[in-house]
């Protein structure tokens, strides 16, 4: 598989030590007393309780097997950032999640609210898997071993230095890119797009491991998956080197309290923003579907779960934007687009 290592900014997310940083102002994550403080503040301010298991509204999922044709294309989300793309005879699937809960061990750590829609046997056999960064909500250590002993074909694409978690789990085929670095995988074309973020898994190695999303090309279609991101100034860029899009995949929640918070995820109007301005990089254009990704399935902050899908139709309102280019999706619910 052919991969361009152009970039346009070499440097600016790297650090002398090896290391990674986000190359914008006031974007060093939360350090340990920032952490210290939300959880001071959190015991001390009432927030809106977690909601009982099954809260939301769920759906059964349609999913083509073993693949949709390579002339449709179809989206089903399955909780959080773990979305199945049925597209170009091809079978994607981001940030796969399975897990009870998002943490280190399974018997602490934030709990699933929602549980998958579908169990893991039942997907249909993956040809590409797309890894934004290292935290446990979106790198689940035993669903990736599943998925590397039961589809071991697939390829998976991940940015700079994951590949090692990966590796020792039992992946086979991988591609690590940096930021605007292109591989052709399976005929699709995969773009390594900035992200405003952080990772860190273990003691002691914060930042050793890239994050980014995702554009995708692929039999006359275009796919953003923004993996986990705060918002910053290259989204238009974005827009103008991978799009104009057809689906975009932008997280709307966990994003109070906003002093710490804006720093690591984007709030519903910034996802919003967002969106505006990868559409005003072609301003022809039909504007893409946007499905609204990470919220309610795992209570991760402060905010109320119900919330971030009010405030996103809100803004989208606010804006003048098309209602039926917002896709707030039930669980499970897919879409052909």
């Amino acid at each position: 598989m052919a991969i361009d290592y152009e970039l346009t900014a070499p440097s600016a997310h790297h650090t002398p030590d090896g290391h990674f940083k986000n190359p914008w102002p006031d974007s060093a994550p939360p350090g340990f007393r920032a952490v210290l403080r939300m959880l001071r503040e959190s015991r001390m301010t009432a927030r809106t309780p977690t909601p009982p298991r099954g809260s939301f509204s769920t759906t059964t999922p349609n999913i083509e097997q073993p693949r949709m044709d390579i002339a449709s294309a179809a989206a089903t989300w399955m909780g959080h950032s773990t979305i199945l793309l049925q597209v170009g005879g091809l079978n994607i699937l981001t940030d796969p999640m399975w897990s009870e809960r998002s943490f280190p061990v399974q018997w602490i750590g934030p709990r699933r609210v929602m549980p998958p829609p579908i169990p893991l046997a039942e997907l249909p056999p993956l040809d590409v898997i797309l890894l934004s960064h290292s935290h446990y909500d979106h790198l689940d250590k035993p669903t990736v071993k599943w998925l590397a002993t039961h589809h071991p074909t697939a390829t998976w694409v991940v940015p700079l230095r994951l590949g090692g978690y990966l590796r020792g789990w039992g992946v086979r085929d991988l591609v690590e890119l940096d930021w605007w670095q292109c591989a052709d995988v399976r005929g699709m074309e995969v773009t390594a797009t900035p992200a405003r973020h952080f990772s860190a898994r273990r003691m002691g190695d914060r930042n050793r491991t890239l994050w980014c999303g995702f554009a995708c090309a692929v039999a006359g279609r275009r796919i953003w998956f923004a993996g986990d991101t705060a918002a910053h100034p290259e989204f238009r860029a974005i827009g103008e080197r991978g799009g104009p899009f057809d689906l975009v995949l932008v997280p709307i929640g966990a994003y109070d309290p906003r002093w710490f918070m804006h720093v690591v995820h984007m709030d519903p109007e910034e996802a919003v923003h967002a969106y505006e301005e990868l559409c005003a990089a072609h301003p022809v254009a039909p504007p893409p579907l946007m499905l609204g990704i990470h919220w309610g399935t795992f209570r991760l902050t402060s905010e109320p779960m119900d919330e971030p899908p009010r405030r996103a139709r809100l803004r989208w309102r606010e804006r003048g934007l098309a209602e039926e280019q917002l896709w707030i999706a039930r669980f499970g619910e897919t879409r052909r687009w």
